[in-house]
């Protein structure tokens, strides 16, 4: 898949290769998430941006097929590796869409006592979230695992995330 998005980015999709934006962790610790990038290269900086949005003028031709396959994560498999991520957890939000949402959201700062996830109970559960309301809902399935987290469960949101990735649920 890497030599394919190599190539594929070098003719469809000009610009850097790699994605790299600060991201809340575990404790709160803030951390770069690494992705290959799927937005034009003046929207897709190391800051911080709006919500993505279904149909996005700001995804690239070749980034959509990356975000429908899924196959702009596998760097996040270097997050793992450090530690930054986990194979499942709750997914990691950018700082200021965190301080946001934990001034609206009650509780919401619980999602920070696990190390957030490649993918998740609200992953496999809800559809991509776009705005406020959808991270409102998310939440309640992150809570959910919170509570019910273990190696049955984290296997069986890996199994439903490749039944997903499989199918081209990606956006």
């Amino acid at each position: 898949a890497v030599p394919f998005v190599v190539v594929g980015d070098l003719l469809a999709n000009r610009g850097p290769l790699f994605f790299r934006q600060e991201r809340v962790g575990k404790q709160g610790r803030a951390f770069r998430i690494l992705k290959f990038r799927t937005m034009t290269p003046s929207h897709s900086g190391t800051g911080a941006g709006e919500w993505t949005r279904p149909g996005d003028a700001r995804i690239t031709r070749f980034g959509g097929l990356l975000r429908r396959t899924h196959v702009d994560e596998l760097p996040q498999a270097l997050n793992i590796l450090r530690g930054d991520l986990s194979v499942v957890g709750p997914r990691p939000e950018q700082p200021q869409y965190v301080a946001e949402l934990s001034d609206r959201l009650p509780y919401y700062e619980l999602r920070h006592l696990v190390r957030p996830g490649l993918t998740g109970w609200a992953q496999v559960k809800y559809p991509y979230g776009a705005d406020e309301t959808d991270a409102r809902e998310k939440l309640q399935y992150e809570f959910w695992y919170l509570r019910h987290q273990g190696l049955p469960l984290d296997l069986r949101i890996v199994g439903r995330t490749i039944r997903s990735v499989s199918r081209g649920g990606g956006r």
